[in-house]
């Protein structure tokens, strides 16, 4: 049996790996979404496939069940299609390399990393179109492939795939450092196997696995409920018309295993922002909630899944079926995190957080620049997270932790566009003990003409808050012509034509915020409202407190009447406050009203069953000699 300071120290060294892999994947590769806002995720897997170090969950098993051919040391995998891995990646952007490690002939491991690629074909630069209705309305799908065999590069292969797109310099560099990342991984595990045995190593790596799986075991124990909790938060709209689209979840446990029913969730959508949700993948979300809640030192990996059971329907949002678009998928992927939080926060409020800004912000620009070179420019914008119980919700923040933003000089270096204004924007995040964090403020003026296209979400739903928290603010998208004419954006739309000196004005959504706004120390409220985050006036309306305009000062005799006033009015406060819940609109209107028919229709059948059987009883029934009136115990 491994001794523990042995296990320690290969732990400490995967862990080591892992970073090692994203430094060097962060340093050569040169689009902006991953150089710059790190948009690519590392792993180190057993030889059976099971992550022992990493960031985004297992899908070695998937691939190895459906790879059909030979695996030989020196080959490196390549593939960019959901359909053909079970979601284990979830739009064709993200190009996912797959490298076995061998030991003296043995296989002893895989090394994995992928990232997202800028362009992949398809009619719109990107490859993200927003009213994509299939996957082939979307670019290029790369099955399964060797991209090198044995350790030879196969070029035919490369170059079929680069020709694809409109940025093959760009996809080949980070393609390139993407391998070298996995290489990275490889040449560490060799390491490892030298200086311990690679029987030692192998049984590390069972031993980390199995470390997890008895940690993991007693946080389900503590955190989840024996009684069902069900939760439901929506997706506005497809980007076609339609929405806006549930996502339901019931969580509960039987002992020390979890269970995750994903059933009462909406049907696949027309339009691309379906979610092909890996039930893997749905576990390592589950993973990453848990540890990074309850228990941040958990090194996380593989070893718990075993613990977790998950149903998701098909043909569903979060399950389409094959050809469905996918390209749009983020919005779902990170309000999955909202339902899920809401379902747990049920059973146990003071331990939940309110919900973020629920999506994954993108902005995309492309055209040509005053020499005549095309450019492609995305950028992957954040919002507010939510208010917690340990404190308020970071302003302006990535929901993925590790994400960050492009710098603007990177940006106005390297593109022809200028950052007139970034910041949080004020008065976005809900109020709350714990406000939620402000959304982003950011304007921007496009120098020369070329095309945009927004993705983003919230802009009907408000994230909501809890325990008397109130919901962040909606997203907003607006675009200034040189002219002056003011055009609103919704907040999914491709192919927008731009001018030269256009301007637009991009606000993400805030965070719901935390318990009782009206029980924030009010000390706490006006220094947000000196830091230019809460303006005077919603210090005011939503936190009852006073603010002198002159010099800031707390008012303590108007504040404490105000609150007074406002907690009568109010009442009870809810356990959630969602806001207004979006109509239904385009198919999804169809739905619920053919559903209301159908249960009109049951609903008239039972009615029209039920007066039947009344009346055979009525005329089967004897009647009493002395009153008269028909007997009052027959079954029915």
């Amino acid at each position: 049996m491994i001794d523990k300071i042995t296990l320690d120290i290969i732990e400490n060294a995967l862990r080591n790996a892992r970073e090692e892999m994203d430094a060097v994947l962060f340093r050569s590769a040169m689009s902006p979404v991953i150089r710059e806002q790190h948009d690519g995720f590392p792993m180190i897997c057993t030889p059976d496939g099971r992550m022992v170090v990493g960031q985004f969950g297992s899908y070695i098993r998937g691939f190895l069940e459906n790879w059909k051919r030979d695996i030989n040391e020196g080959d490196v995998f390549l593939t960019s299609d959901p359909y053909s891995c079970g979601g284990a990646i979830s739009h064709i952007n993200d190009w996912m390399v797959l490298m076995p490690i061998y030991y003296e002939g043995e296989l002893v491991g895989w090394g994995s990393q992928f990232g997202h690629t800028v362009d992949i074909g398809g009619p719109v630069a990107g490859s993200l179109p927003t009213d994509a209705d299939t996957i082939f309305g979307e670019g290029t799908r790369i099955p399964p492939v060797k991209l090198f065999d044995k350790g030879k590069l196969n070029e035919d292969v490369l170059n079929l795939i680069l020709a694809n797109s409109r940025v093959p310099t760009m996809n080949y560099f980070d393609l390139m450092a993407i391998v070298a990342a996995c290489r990275t991984a490889e040449k560490r595990v060799k390491e490892l196997c030298n200086r311990f045995g690679k029987a030692t190593y192998l049984e590390a790596c069972e031993a980390l696995l199995q470390r997890t799986y008895d940690a993991m075991s007693r946080l389900i124990v503590q955190n989840l409920p024996e009684t069902p909790l069900e939760f439901e938060d929506f997706v506005d709209d497809d980007g076609r018309g339609n929405g806006p689209f549930r996502m339901k979840l019931k969580i509960y446990r039987k002992g020390n295993e979890a269970y995750f029913d994903w059933t009462g969730t909406d049907p696949q959508a027309p339009g691309p922002i379906n979610f092909y949700l890996n039930e893997e993948m749905f576990k390592m979300f589950i993973g990453v909630y848990l540890i990074m809640v309850f228990d941040p030192q958990i090194l996380f990996n593989d070893g718990f899944y075993p613990l977790l059971h998950v149903t998701i329907p098909e043909r569903s949002l979060l399950q389409p079926k094959f050809p469905a678009a996918l390209g749009c998928r983020t919005h779902a992927l990170a309000r999955l995190f909202d339902v899920l939080g809401g379902a747990l926060g049920k059973g146990a409020p003071e331990l939940a957080t309110a919900a973020g800004y629920g999506t994954s912000p993108y902005l995309l620009y492309n055209g040509y620049d005053e020499n005549g070179e095309f450019f492609h420019l995305m950028e992957i914008t954040y919002g507010g997270i939510p208010g917690r119980p340990v404190g308020d919700g970071m302003d302006a923040h990535s929901w993925w932790p590790l994400f960050q933003n492009i710098p603007t000089e990177y940006l106005e270096s390297y593109y022809p566009i200028t950052v007139l204004e970034y910041g949080s924007l004020p008065d976005s995040g809900g109020a709350g003990y714990h406000r939620g964090g402000n959304g982003v403020h950011k304007v921007y003026r496009f120098e020369v003409d070329g095309e945009i296209a927004i993705h983003d979400d919230r802009e009907r739903s408000k994230p909501w808050g809890i325990m008397g928290g109130l919901p962040g603010e909606n997203s907003r998208k607006k675009l200034i012509r040189t002219d002056g004419t003011e055009v609103n954006l919704p907040s999914k739309i491709s192919r927008i034509p731009v001018k030269k000196g256009d301007i637009l004005i991009y606000q993400t959504a805030g965070g719901g915020g935390w318990k009782d706004p009206l029980d924030r120390p009010p000390e706490w409220v006006q220094k947000d409202v000196r830091n230019g985050l809460v303006s005077i006036e919603k210090a005011r309306i939503d936190y009852g407190v006073v603010l002198r305009p002159e010099d800031l000062s707390i008012d303590h005799e108007a504040t404490e009447a105000l609150r007074k006033e406002a907690r009568e009015k109010r009442g009870e406060v809810p356990l959630f406050t969602f806001g207004e819940i979006p109509e239904p609109i385009g198919i999804v209107a169809e739905w619920y009203r053919t559903r209301s028919e159908r249960d009109k229709l049951e609903r008239d059948k039972i009615e029209e069953r039920i007066a039947m059987k009344d009346s055979i009883i009525a005329a089967e029934r004897p009647h009493d000699q002395h009153t008269g009136t028909g007997s009052t115990f027959l079954p029915v």
